[in-house]
């Protein structure tokens, strides 16, 4: 277990945006209400090249997050050493101001799977995550956050309720959560629960970042609506309502908005961004 207050969270509590290289120029040029960025640590674990030079620059100027998204720390085998080695590399070098990763699984075997995949919340799989974030903590040196996921169905053999699992893995660990709320409303609508319901249940003391994506709205075999966490479009609306409930009883934390798919041009994510600045004025006043 990692001490949390040994690896403080270091972004500033404004905006952020996922950064894409496409809009590097514009990013260092006009980056409005935009402090810090996320990157996803995959796409920077080389050894050169044009992304580890951008991001290089990137680092002088704003506050870093990193984003795992394949250390599949849910995975029932042992957590790939050679990818841990890699990412201790990474950010031991561009010393981050913060790193998490998803409450997920992705591998299988030998196999890698091009998704993130839920996880039944039992007492197996609690010990098993458990000891995951140990290692990842261990072998970084720092705290991580463990992100919620979203969810498209329940598992018949979970005991635990979600917001318990996280905050009983804080408790064991002594790591931090992310707090998508994307995904809260996404799981929600999905699973048929209230997603303000879900905040208020939340170890909300123990978060240090808020995520907004995008999401798309489709129907299940029976007609009722199923939303994909794609970010891949603006925030909807209910989403940002969502973010200041939530924001009205965590107080200010770092808020980024996501766009990973359909990327817009950088005006539309700032513009995102500018939104979520308004959103947080309140509270940081």
């Amino acid at each position: 277990m990692l001490d949390a207050a040994s690896d403080p969270n270091r972004l500033p509590h404004a905006p952020g945006i996922g950064f894409k290289p496409q809009h590097f120029a514009a990013v260092l040029a006009e980056p409005g209400p935009v402090q810090w960025l996320e990157i996803h640590a995959e796409n920077y674990m080389g050894d050169g090249g044009r992304p580890l030079a951008q991001l290089r620059a990137l680092s002088e100027r704003f506050a870093i997050s990193v984003h795992g998204v394949g250390l599949s720390i849910g995975g029932d085998g042992p957590l790939d050493r050679d990818h841990l080695a890699r990412l201790k590399h990474l950010t031991g070098w561009l010393n981050p101001a913060s790193f998490s990763e998803h409450l997920a699984w992705s591998t299988h075997d030998s196999h890698f799977l091009n998704d993130l995949l839920p996880l039944p919340y039992t007492d197996a799989t609690l010990a098993r995550v458990a000891d995951h974030i140990d290692q990842v903590q261990e072998a970084l040196g720092r705290r991580m956050l463990l992100e919620n996921p979203s969810s498209y169905l329940a598992f018949a053999e979970s005991s635990w309720p979600e917001t318990e699992f996280l905050a009983e893995l804080v408790r064991r660990t002594g790591c931090g959560l992310l707090l998508d709320i994307n995904n809260v409303f996404v799981s929600a609508t999905n699973l048929g629960f209230a997603p303000q319901d879900y905040i208020d249940a939340f170890p909300l003391a123990h978060v240090g970042e808020l995520h907004l994506g995008g999401h798309d709205t489709q129907a299940d075999d029976h007609g009722a609506p199923l939303l994909i966490d794609s970010h891949g479009r603006e925030v909807a609306d209910p989403v940002w309502a969502l973010l200041d409930y939530t924001l009205a009883k965590s107080g200010s934390r770092p808020v980024l908005v996501e766009w990973d798919t359909d990327v817009p041009d950088w005006p539309v994510l700032r513009d995102e961004a500018t939104r979520a600045a308004r959103a947080l004025a309140p509270v940081s006043a």
